[in-house]
């Protein structure tokens, strides 16, 4: 919690006292206004409105992507399957920095195609959509689920897609509420990504605005800092909201009996 700490007392705190060579852990003066100040300076509700629609524009592309993966590998059980998925897995042993630069070429001109996808939600979205760790953490949930129920369920006329609508996803609840808190979680938090490909200052996330406008000396540090801690309310909120469902997905199907 100290982070948060420091980052909510500073923002309260004065530039000079902020710019002490000693620091003060309890603020000296107490300037709530700066808050107000940064809101209006950095134009945070629009950067905010751009990060929300990358968030819930990426977790919902991640969703439908990984669940339909996960449910061909763990139910439908196509050929060279667990070679797909070993593929998939091997991914994650590589560093995500080794993954920029052909990331970057490829949606700068993506292959076949050829259109540029830089300065667009698509140079967001995409990349991450197959996501290698949710894909496993799906279909591990996926295998638990008794063929019986799908044999049944096909009996009675059904076919893969009302299977995977009316029988899989209902019982799939608590692992999905997992993926998609980190879905929204890790669009929210990124900066090195949108950084690269979001180069239209109107179009940039939150926290790259902010990295943007405090290397031009636009805003004070304390400033910064307001702006960090407005940023990170709605993360906050939504993990003290759902963090029973995090702990629950997590461990949903890990013990029999």
């Amino acid at each position: 919690f100290f982070p948060l700490y420091w980052m909510v007392t500073g923002a309260v705190k004065s530039p000079v006292e902020l710019a002490q060579p000693v620091p003060t852990f309890i603020p000296q003066s107490w300037h709530p206004e700066t808050f107000s100040d940064a809101w209006h300076k950095l134009d945070i509700g629009h950067f905010l409105l751009n990060t929300t629609y990358y968030a819930i524009g990426g977790w919902l592309i991640q969703i439908l992507v990984d669940v339909a993966a996960a449910y061909a590998l763990s139910k439908l059980r196509p050929v060279l399957g667990g070679v797909v998925l070993g593929g998939m897995l091997a991914s994650l042993m590589l560093p995500a920095a080794a993954l920029l630069v052909p990331s970057y070429l490829t949606v700068a001109d993506v292959p076949i195609i050829g259109v540029n996808l830089l300065n667009t939600p698509w140079a967001l979205w995409l990349p991450g959509a197959a996501n290698a760790f949710n894909i496993y953490v799906l279909k591990r949930f996926f295998d638990q689920i008794p063929d019986d129920l799908l044999d049944a369920a096909s009996i009675d006329g059904a076919g893969r897609f009302r299977m995977l609508w009316n029988v899989v996803l209902p019982l799939s609840r608590p692992v999905l509420a997992v993926i998609s808190i980190f879905a929204i979680i890790g669009s929210w938090k990124d900066f090195l990504w949108p950084l690269m490909v979001l180069q239209d200052p109107q179009a940039q996330t939150f926290n790259v605005a902010l990295s943007r406008l405090a290397f031009t000396g636009y805003v004070t540090q304390n400033e910064m800092f307001a702006g960090l801690a407005i940023a990170s309310v709605p993360m906050v909120i939504i993990f003290m909201i759902f963090q029973r469902s995090i702990l629950n997905g997590l461990s949903a199907g890990a013990l029999k009996g």
